[in-house]
């Protein structure tokens, strides 16, 4: 995970007010428009796009995907290095990622949409994207009363701790990253030659 800037400044003892300035708020809306915009324009807001994903029959969401992984995965890394963003990995935890993983598959194909892809959906007027967007905020909202109990238990069976796949092959980050961004692209190649869409 991506985290900005941390609750305490470095060298600071005083930490950060809880409200973001207003600048930082501004970049972040139209950060959120234009992702809406793209991801739009680009048919993943559609529900027979995205449902053809599911049967394998389009493939326009997954060279998305693609796309912003391997735009994601070379951009981080110099913005890393020049300290622009810290990076704050999330414990390797097998059983809990394979349980959240099919729940949130399950919701996706019950509904259609993923979260993005539902506001995405209700921006262009698909007003039953409202069902998953609700669902998002029950579940949310379920999930918060229950981190306690999952916390103590089942998000710790089988935790590997805080690992990457550079760090688990003994790879140096920067090279694993622009190797496997190569070999992603390829893939996104062969989707786009070997795919209807």
């Amino acid at each position: 995970m991506i985290d900005p800037g941390s609750a305490v400044k470095k060298g600071s003892a005083k930490p950060e007010a809880a409200v973001a300035p207003p600048a930082k708020i501004f970049f972040a809306l139209v950060a959120g428009l234009i992702f809406g915009f793209l991801l739009q324009k680009g048919g993943a807001a559609k529900f027979n796009i995205l449902i053809g994903q599911l049967l394998l029959q389009d493939w326009t969401v997954a060279k998305i995907m693609l796309s912003a992984i391997v735009v994601g995965m070379l951009g981080i890394y110099p913005l890393h290095r020049a300290a622009k963003v810290n990076l704050h990995l999330k414990p390797t935890r097998p059983f809990a990622n394979i349980v959240g993983g099919l729940v949130f598959g399950a919701g996706f194909a019950l509904i259609g949409y993923c979260p993005g892809t539902a506001a995405a959906a209700l921006g262009q007027g698909n007003w039953d994207a409202l069902f998953g967007m609700t669902g998002l905020v029950v579940g949310s909202y379920i999930y918060a009363e229950m981190s306690g109990w999952l916390k103590g238990g089942a998000q710790k069976w089988g935790d590997l701790g805080k690992i990457t796949l550079p760090d688990a092959i003994k790879v140096p980050r920067l090279p694993f990253a622009i190797g496997f961004a190569l070999f992603l692209a390829g893939c996104l190649f062969a989707l786009e030659k070997f795919t209807v869409r």
